[in-house]
This record gives C-alpha cells, sequence and structure tokens, in this order.
C-alpha cells in the first residue's frame, strides 16, 4: 500500500499542480482580456477626444474666417465711404462761396452791369460743375414740400397763407446739399403754422 498510496499522493499532486497550472493559465488568460479591453477603451478614448478636438478647432476657424470676412467687409466700406466723402470739409467750406455767387447774380441783374452778370454766371457754373463732379447735389425743397427734420432745418414759422400749406415748407432760406447721399447742409426753410 505504501506504493499505492505514493502512487496516489503524486497522482493527487500532479492533479493539484495540473489545476494551480490551470488556473494560474485562466488567471494569466483573464489578465490578458482585462489588458486588451482596458487598451481598446484608451484607445477609443483617445479616438472620442482627438475627434473633439477636431470639431473645436474647426469651430474655431469658421468663427475665425467670419470674423476676418466681416472684417474685410466693414474695411472695404469704410475705404469706399472715405473715398466718397473724401472732400466733404473743402466742398462744405465752397457751399457759402456758392451762396454769394447766387447773391451777387441776382443784384447784378441790371443791363447797365451786363459783362460783370456774365462773368459771374460763368464762374458760379464753373464751381457748380466742379462741384457736382465730386458728388455735390442740390437738395430740392420747392414750396408746399412735407417738412422732415431730417433734411431740413426750420428757422421761422410763419401764419400759413392757404391751409395746404400747414406743416409744411413756405419758403427756403437756404438751400441744402447733399455730398454722395450724406446731407452736408440742412436746408434752412420757413415752415406754415
Amino acid at each position: 500500500m505504501t506504493k499505492k498510496k505514493k502512487d496516489n499522493k503524486s497522482t493527487i499532486a500532479d492533479k493539484t499542480s495540473e489545476n494551480v497550472a490551470e488556473q494560474q493559465e485562466a488567471v494569466n488568460q483573464t489578465e490578458q482580456e482585462v489588458a486588451e479591453e482596458v487598451e481598446q477603451e484608451v484607445e477609443i478614448s483617445e479616438v472620442d477626444k482627438l475627434t473633439a478636438d477636431l470639431a473645436e478647432a474647426k469651430d474655431k476657424y469658421l468663427r475665425l474666417y467670419s470674423e476676418f470676412d466681416n472684417y474685410r467687409r466693414r474695411t472695404a466700406k469704410e475705404k469706399l465711404d472715405l473715398m466718397l466723402t473724401a472732400g466733404e470739409k473743402i466742398i462744405a467750406e465752397l457751399i457759402p462761396v456758392l451762396d454769394d455767387f447766387e447773391r451777387a447774380l441776382k443784384s447784378a441783374d441790371s443791363k447797365k452791369e451786363a459783362s460783370v452778370t456774365e462773368g459771374l454766371s460763368l464762374i458760379s457754373q464753373k464751381l457748380e460743375k466742379i462741384l457736382q463732379s465730386q458728388g455735390l447735389k442740390v437738395m430740392e425743397t420747392p414750396e408746399g414740400t412735407k417738412f422732415d427734420p431730417e433734411i431740413h432745418e426750420a428757422i421761422t414759422q410763419i401764419p400759413a397763407p392757404s391751409k395746404k400749406l400747414k406743416g409744411k415748407i413756405v419758403d427756403t432760406i437756404e438751400k441744402g446739399y447733399y455730398l454722395s447721399e450724406k446731407v452736408i447742409r440742412f436746408a434752412k426753410v420757413v415752415t406754415g403754422s
């Protein structure tokens, strides 16, 4: 029996060592599977992170592009406006000269001074053409036009000569002017009350 016991003991030891080896192999396999799953999760989370970073970078790029495009349009518009109104100050200072020429022509209407009147008229027309070529336009304010505080300046009010002229322009004291659709001098008018 001793031999049987020894064989039995060695068989049990062999089985135990096989079980331990199998268990160790199962543990190793489980650890390897867990490590692979963790590695896959890390790869997935890295992909998600990179995707999110890419989306954020695209968003920043689109916003920056839009801001630049708006800036480019705004500066182009400002340059155009500047070019159109570059001489606004000088033109505004020359408008009283036009008024003086009109007054001189009205006062020199006598036949004795026909040559002077003709000379003043030619100079006045030349000055008007030059200013018109720079974008100056006369503001039309005929009698009976509705008063608009955006383009007219009421100097005084008088009793309206007729009911149709109540709240409307009765007379124009000084012409108004536009420079490229911008009012550079308001028309000075008399309104009816």
